[in-house]
């Protein structure tokens, strides 16, 4: 009979959950469009209970499944805060799937499904005691932990490195010589973007519209990033109304001076912030969607500061999170099997 693993991620605006056999094959996928979010709204987390609910009930159904057949369930992302279903307490870094799987919480949400799910901590940067004057070197993740232990998994992370995973967040995350998460700095440069884009007078002069892969223009990109180096986020912005104005009529090549702008914003802050260490040794990994990947490993490395910079593009299949899940699902399954054996 068939064993499968079932892993599940909730964002603040979708859910995502994939059926896998035992040998890393993805058997399967279901996504909802309920995530967190809808529990802030609601007041209640009733939606995403029905959410994650559907989308395993869907996986087992199509095929020819059964609760039976399910070796563990493991929950990661914002699932894991107090909006999602069950809150768990930041694991310290510096963590790996070591310290990871011996935190999961497995915990019976039968209106959900009938086996524990075993949720996943997020991750917090090691800060004794945040004040004033400490503040700045916390951090914190949910669901970013599973795509930085795939990564390093999937590469062989040794050695410094900084894994740059853009979203609406952007997460920088740092790896230690041990290939264990040493620390996180994020930044709303998404959310800041979409602001810029859709709610302020820059809309305009980029017709309310994102760089798509095919429109993404690297020169543009670089321009903008220089703009903000010299004068500043805000002027740099302006600047693009000033360029649409006189010199550019193309909306999609300023949305590609924007974009180089609000990143510029990133990098500084990931040479400046004292939330991680990221020195001229490190090497960088830049994952995540087009284009925001392309962008971001063109300036790093046209900036040159760090030893190399290389991108992850997926290969298809699961996404990032639910194969960081999957490897830890392995690692507390095989703790278990090492435990019986004694």
């Amino acid at each position: 009979m068939e064993r499968y693993i079932l892993t599940i991620d909730s964002g603040t605006s979708n859910t995502r959950a994939v059926l896998w056999d035992l040998d890393r094959h993805v058997v399967d996928m279901e996504k909802s469009g309920v995530g967190v979010r809808c529990t802030a709204a609601d007041g209640h987390n009733g939606r995403l209970k029905e959410a994650v609910r559907g989308c395993l009930e869907e996986l087992l159904r199509r095929n020819a499944a059964s609760w039976e057949q399910v070796e563990r369930v493991m929950a990661s992302g914002m699932i894991t805060a107090d909006v999602g279903l069950v809150e768990v307490p930041h694991v310290t870094a510096p963590a790996g799937l070591e310290e990871l799987s011996a935190s999961l919480a497995p915990v019976l949400v039968p209106d959900v499904c009938p086996l524990p799910i075993h949720f996943i901590p997020g991750v917090k940067n090691r800060v004794s005691g945040v004040s004033l004057e400490t503040f700045e070197a916390m951090d914190i993740m949910r669901g970013e932990e599973v795509e930085a232990c795939a990564l390093i998994d999937r590469l062989g992370v040794r050695g410094e490195a900084v894994l740059v995973l853009p979203g609406s967040h952007t997460k920088f995350v740092s790896v230690g010589a041990d290939g264990r998460i040493a620390g996180c700095l994020t930044t709303i440069t998404g959310e800041l973007l979409a602001s810029i884009m859709h709610d302020t007078i820059i809309a305009d002069s980029v017709k309310r519209t994102f760089v798509e892969a095919d429109t993404y223009r690297r020169e543009m990109v670089l321009r903008g990033y220089r703009a903000a180096r010299e004068v500043g986020l805000s002027r740099a912005c302006f600047s693009g109304r000033i360029l649409n104005q006189f010199a550019v009529k193309d909306h999609t090549l300023i949305a590609n001076f924007i974009l180089g702008a609000a990143l510029q914003n990133d990098l500084y802050a990931l040479r400046h912030s004292t939330a991680i260490a990221c020195g001229p040794d490190a090497r960088v990994i830049v994952a995540g969607k087009s284009p925001f990947r392309e962008a971001f490993a063109d300036l790093m490395e046209r900036e040159g500061c760090w030893r190399s910079v290389r991108s992850y593009e997926p290969e298809g299949g699961a996404p990032l999170s639910a194969l960081g899940a999957y490897l830890l699902a392995e690692a507390s399954l095989a703790k278990e099997a090492e435990k019986k054996g004694k």
